[in-house]
């Protein structure tokens, strides 16, 4: 009971809406870890442009890369090996939960735009499906911002695609899908705080 009071006053306290300077472009930076739909690991990075429509919201263009790998052990013994990469530009839209007296500031966004990707996966049967290509996609995300400093968690939401042999035949589908846990910085744009 003492925690949902406790979550409960802290989401209140940052309900009152207000940021930065409205007009100012600011751009971010971000490191992450990616976390694929159908398992694995990797890494991606983000430069994202922004400006200030409002002082609590922005419109940006974020242009990523995330590439990812994962090692998959059939019941048979065999190994089936994954890795893929994927560029991203996707129209931002973020909006910021500030009361205007402190530097530690909330947000949620989303976006639209193009993903493009490039998977292969290779058996121990010597058999190898590839797929290249690109979709239009989506991602929502959620974090906060403290000074200049971002931390965030991500879905990219891309829908799955078709992987083929060199011969041309069907070896599966692919999930393009994948989640970002991001940490970096932004230039510009004004500063949270009194």
């Amino acid at each position: 009971m003492k925690k949902s009071f406790v979550t409960i006053v802290l989401l209140f306290a940052f309900v009152h809406s207000y940021a930065q300077a409205e007009g100012k472009f600011r751009v971010g930076l971000d490191l992450g870890y990616a976390i694929p739909a159908g398992g694995g690991a990797g890494i991606s990075f983000s430069i994202e442009p922004k400006y200030n429509i409002k002082d609590n919201m922005n419109v940006g263009l974020r242009i990523g890369v995330a590439g990812s790998t994962r090692d998959l052990l059939s019941f048979s013994n065999s190994s089936n090996r994954k890795a893929s990469a994927t560029t991203s530009y996707v129209a931002t839209y973020d909006y910021y939960f500030n009361n205007g007296v402190g530097s530690l500031v909330p947000y949620l966004g989303s976006g639209l735009g193009y993903f493009n990707f490039a998977t292969i996966e290779t058996f121990s049967s010597s058999d190898t499906g590839a797929d290249v290509g690109g979709k239009f996609g989506g991602l929502i995300r959620g974090g906060i911002e403290w000074n200049k400093l971002r931390v965030g968690l991500e879905y990219n939401i891309v829908p799955k695609s078709e992987l083929q042999t060199f011969n041309g035949e069907s070896s599966g589908t692919s999930p393009n899908s994948y989640v970002g846990i991001t940490v970096g910085f932004f230039i510009g744009g004004g500063k949270w705080g009194n």
